[in-house]
C-alpha cells in the first residue's frame, strides 16, 4: 500500500510592502489622527496620495500660517497633536507663526514639511533651507526622514515628543525622493506618555500648605486637560468652597457659572482680579506656571517669601518666574485625581475669601442692557444680544487685541477648550482656529471675535469653511485702527498717532463672496436684528455667518 505524499508547506508570505509616504499616512491613522490641515507642495504628493481615501479628512487651507493655526488648535482641543503640512521654503517660513504660538502655548502639533531630494541637499537647490537651522530654537523636535525604513518610527517619535513632558510642536522633515520609496507597511505602535503623579510626600506637603492657609487660589491654565479632569476638579473646589482663577486667554477649566471661579489674571486683566496674586497666602498653579503675562512683566509675586505650588509635568519649570515653595511633577489629570483623595476641613475664611472674590466677577460679568443704545454700534450690545442665545457647550476664539476682552468679560465658558487664543499675543488666528473648532465639533456654536486688523491677516480661510461646512460665527469688531499698539502709543507718545490707523473693505460682502452670510452694522439700533439673522443663517442654511461691526474708536470692554 502506498503512502500519501506529504502536504507541501506553504509558500511563505511576501511581506507588504508600502512607500515611506503611504507608511506615514498608516502611522497618522494609528494614531488617532482624524485631520490634517494642508497647503499642498510637489515635495510631499506621495503623502498627499496616501491621504486619497484614506480616513483622514485633508483639509486644504489657502495659506501656510492660517493652516499651522488650525492644527494649533485642534492640538489644544485635544491631547492629541494638531497636524498641518506644508511645502519647503516658502512654505515652511509661512507656517512659522503656528510653531511659535504652539511653543508659547504649550500645544501638542507635528507639522509635517516636504524638503528638496536628498541627493540635492547643500546645492542651493529651488526651495532648499535648512530645516534644523530654522525651526530648533522654536520646537520641542526637529526630524528629518533620511531613511524611508524608518517612517513609521519617526512618526511615533514626532507624537511622543509633541505629548510628552510640557506639550509643544514638532517638525518633520520630508524629503521627495525619501518618501517615495517601498518600504515594510509594517507600523511602530505609538509610544505611551507618563503622566507623572503625586508622591506620599508631595500629598502631604501640599495638604499641609492647604491647612496653614486662609487665603488659598488655584490658577488653571495650559492645554493638557480632559474634560473630566476638568469637572472633577470644579467639584472638589466647590465641596470645599475654594476659588480658581484662570490663566490669561485660558479660561473654561473651571466652568464660568462655578460659584469657584473668580475671573481670568492676565494683561488688561479685571481689577477684581489684579492684587489677587498678592493678596493670596497660598496659590497652586496647576498646568501652568507664573511667567510674564500672569506676574505683569515679571513684577507681581516676585517676594521669595511667598508661597507657591507649581503643577507641571515640565521639571525645567521653563517660562515661570517669582518663588517656587514646591513642584509637583504630574499632568493635571492625575494631579486631580490624587488631589480628591484629600480629606480637608472647610475653613470659614475659605468661604468668605471665595465668596468675596466670586461676587466681584459675578459683577464683572454682568451683561450691559440689551436694548441698543443711539448712536454708533457697540459691542456691549451685540454681547449682550449674543450671550443668552449661546448653548452650554458653546466656544469662543480669539486672536490678538483689545477685541478679545469682551469675550474674556461676558462669554460663558463653561467647558474645558471652550475658549481657543494664541496666548503668545499672534494676530490672525481667529478665523483659522474657529474653523478648526467647528469641523472638530460641528454641533456646537463656535463664535469668533475679530478685530479689524487680525481679520484680514487670515481671513480668506473663510473660503476654507465654506468648502468644508464649518460654520463658525464670525464677530469683525472694525475700528478702524491696531487699537492694542494705539493704546500703547497714546501713553508713552500721546496724542502722536503714528502708524496704527486702517482704512476697511466692506467685510460683510467679503462673507458673502465667500459663500457665506455676511452682514454690516453701523449703528446700534440694528445690533439685534443682525445677531438674529447671523445666528439664523448658521442654524437653518448650514453657513457660516460674519457681523461686521462698525465701532467707535477707544471704546474698551473696561
Amino acid at each position: 500500500m502506498t503512502q500519501p505524499a506529504p502536504l507541501a508547506p506553504p509558500a511563505a508570505r511576501e511581506p507588504e510592502v508600502k512607500s515611506a509616504g503611504h507608511v506615514i499616512v498608516d502611522s497618522l491613522i494609528a494614531h488617532g489622527v482624524k485631520r490634517t490641515y494642508v497647503v499642498p507642495g510637489e515635495s510631499f504628493l506621495d503623502v498627499l496620495d496616501g491621504l486619497h481615501n484614506s480616513p483622514i479628512e485633508t483639509v486644504v487651507c489657502r495659506h501656510e500660517g492660517g493652516a499651522a493655526y488650525m492644527a494649533e488648535a485642534d492640538g489644544k482641543m485635544n491631547q492629541l497633536p494638531g497636524v498641518a503640512m506644508v511645502t519647503r521654503g516658502p512654505g515652511a517660513a509661512n507656517a512659522h507663526v503656528g510653531l511659535h504660538t504652539a511653543w508659547q502655548d504649550s500645544t501638542p502639533m507635528v507639522l509635517f514639511v516636504g524638503l528638496i531630494p536628498f541627493e540635492h541637499r547643500d546645492r542651493e537647490a529651488f526651495q532648499e533651507f535648512d530645516i534644523k537651522a530654522w525651526f530648533n530654537t522654536g520646537a520641542k523636535r526637529v526630524m528629518v526622514l533620511d531613511h524611508p525604513e524608518r517612517a513609521s518610527e519617526i512618526v511615533a517619535e514626532a507624537f511622543f515628543a509633541a505629548m510628552s513632558g510640557r506639550p509643544g510642536p514638532v517638525v518633520v522633515g520630508l524629503p521627495e525622493d525619501i518618501i517615495r520609496k517601498e518600504v515594510s507597511a509594517s507600523l511602530h505602535p505609538p509610544i505611551p506618555v507618563a503622566p507623572g503623579g503625586m508622591t506620599v510626600t508631595d500629598w502631604k506637603a501640599l495638604q499641609a500648605a492647604l491647612k496653614e492657609a486662609d487665603k488659598p487660589l488655584f490658577v488653571t491654565g495650559g492645554n493638557d486637560w480632559t474634560q473630566e479632569g476638568a469637572d472633577t476638579l470644579t467639584r472638589w473646589l466647590e465641596e470645599h468652597h475654594l476659588p480658581a482663577a484662570a490663566e490669561w486667554r485660558c479660561e473654561g477649566t473651571i466652568s464660568f457659572d462655578s460659584p469657584s471661579y473668580v475671573g481670568p489674571i492676565g494683561y488688561g486683566r479685571p481689577k477684581p482680579t489684579y492684587d489677587l496674586l498678592e493678596e493670596t497666602d497660598l496659590l497652586v498653579f496647576v498646568g501652568t506656571v507664573p511667567g510674564d503675562v500672569i506676574t505683569d512683566g515679571f513684577v507681581v509675586r516676585q517676594d521669595w517669601e511667598k508661597k507657591n505650588f507649581l503643577v507641571t509635568i515640565d521639571p525645567s519649570l521653563r517660562g515661570r518666574s517669582g518663588p517656587v515653595s514646591y513642584q509637583i511633577v504630574a499632568k493635571p489629570d492625575v494631579f486631580v485625581r490624587d488631589l480628591v483623595m484629600m480629606d480637608l476641613p472647610v475653613k470659614e475664611e475659605w468661604k468668605a475669601w471665595t465668596s468675596r472674590m466670586r461676587g466681584e466677577q459675578e459683577k464683572f460679568a454682568a451683561l450691559p442692557p440689551a436694548e441698543p443704545a443711539t448712536g454708533q454700534a457697540r459691542m456691549d450690545t451685540l454681547m449682550a444680544n449674543l450671550v443668552p442665545t449661546l448653548p452650554e457647550d458653546a466656544m469662543i476664539t480669539l486672536g490678538a487685541g483689545e477685541h478679545t476682552n469682551w469675550a474674556h468679560r461676558y462669554f460663558p465658558t463653561r467647558r474645558y477648550a471652550s475658549m481657543l487664543s494664541a496666548r503668545n499675543g499672534s494676530m490672525g488666528y481667529s478665523v483659522p482656529s474657529a474653523i478648526a473648532a467647528s469641523l472638530a465639533h460641528p454641533g456646537r456654536r463656535v463664535v469668533t471675535i475679530a478685530g479689524d486688523g487680525e481679520f484680514m491677516m487670515n481671513g480668506q480661510e473663510l473660503a476654507t469653511a465654506a468648502q468644508y461646512g464649518a460654520t463658525p460665527l464670525v464677530v469683525v469688531m472694525d475700528n478702524q485702527e491696531y487699537g492694542t499698539i494705539r493704546t500703547h502709543q497714546e501713553r508713552h507718545y500721546p496724542e502722536r498717532i503714528s502708524g496704527t490707523q486702517l482704512k476697511n473693505p466692506d467685510f460683510a460682502l467679503m462673507a458673502q463672496a465667500f459663500g457665506g452670510f455676511g452682514v454690516r452694522v453701523e449703528n446700534d439700533a440694528d445690533v439685534p436684528a443682525a445677531v438674529e439673522a447671523a445666528v439664523k443663517a448658521i442654524d437653518e442654511e448650514g453657513k457660516f455667518a460674519l457681523i461686521h461691526l462698525i465701532v467707535e474708536q477707544r471704546v474698551k470692554a473696561y
